[in-house]
């Protein structure tokens, strides 16, 4: 089931299909709307609308690959891209070289 970024979690739904990519380095060490210093070594992303604190999983359909990461910044600010993720968590979906890639997004609290 695809959803929109526009509608997603609107009514309690727990899943995003979309794409993801993630921050570059010169947001190293900046603040998030959380109040949080950025670590692109933390397992951290940046949703639209997310209370931050929550915790999702992300995986790559195509791949399998998966990474738990906690929400503490908004974003991203690209049409049709559903999460911005830290360099730790994009690396652990194996999407560096290519700086995007499709992705589910679950609620786990």
């Amino acid at each position: 089931m695809a959803i929109t970024a526009n509608n997603a979690f609107a009514n309690d739904i727990d899943a995003q299909e979309g794409v993801a990519s993630y921050y570059s380095d010169r947001f190293q060490g900046a603040l998030t709307a959380s109040g949080e210093a950025f670590d692109q070594q933390a397992l951290t992303a940046a949703h639209p609308s997310l209370p931050f604190g929550t915790k999702v999983l992300v995986t790559r359909p195509d791949t399998g690959q998966e990474v738990e990461v906690l929400i503490n910044d908004r974003g991203p600010f690209v049409q049709g891209r559903i999460i911005d993720l830290s360099k730790q968590a994009a690396r652990k979906l194996g999407m560096l070289r290519r700086g995007t890639a499709p992705v589910m997004v679950t609620l786990l609290d």
